[in-house]
């Protein structure tokens, strides 16, 4: 105790070699995000017509609908490790709120396709169906993360005596958050 305030020990939450596959995987976004920067500087005119054919909306609906998830993850940790019931309830929510992006992504990939825009359409296009494809399949793992997760704590199998698998699916699915935090602007507002 401090002053009168119980300290927590700080550690890294979840498994470490969780934390090596997100800065594993972070690495490889922060790659992709460079070619970007240099492709887009080479050809400004292609990315900004590039970005003048994107449902900026759409993005936007996604962003909220990632955060919210994120936010009910945090919750359900914080209720896990208190015991408190309705972690499971908290992790299908998030699940559902994430389920907003999946849907919105299928339907602007739909869109772009109709539209006439593929990967070989041109520099912005490779890019972004690139960056965003790897960032969809990223999110689904994370719901399946999520799913895992809730059902195990229903059955009784995580108990938040141990924080260790909950944690770690935590850290896994705010990675997938963050990464959408930088893909939005990067390929919405700023190219």
């Amino acid at each position: 105790m401090s002053d009168g305030v119980a300290v927590r020990n700080r550690h890294l939450p979840g498994d470490i070699a969780v934390w090596f596959f997100i800065f594993a995987e972070l690495a490889v976004f922060g790659i992709m995000f460079i070619g970007f920067g240099v492709a887009r500087s080479m050809d400004p005119a292609t990315f900004s017509a590039g970005r003048e054919a994107l449902h900026p909306w759409t993005g936007l609906v996604n962003t909220i609908g990632l955060i919210t998830a994120s936010y009910f993850v945090a919750l359900a940790v914080h209720r896990f490790r208190d015991h408190r019931a309705g972690t499971a309830g908290l992790l299908w929510w998030a699940v559902a709120a994430s389920s907003i992006y999946t849907f919105g992504k299928v339907w602007e990939y739909a869109q772009l396709y109709s539209n006439g825009y593929n990967l070989g359409t041109d520099a912005f296009f490779m890019f972004y169906f690139f960056l965003t494809f790897f960032h969809f399949m990223h999110v689904v793992l994370g719901q399946i993360i999520l799913v895992v997760l809730a059902v195990k704590v229903k059955k009784g199998e995580y108990t938040g005596d141990d924080m260790n698998g909950m944690e770690s699916g935590a850290s896994y699915w705010h990675m997938v958050d963050l990464v959408w935090l930088v893909l939005f602007p990067v390929l919405y507002v700023l190219a």
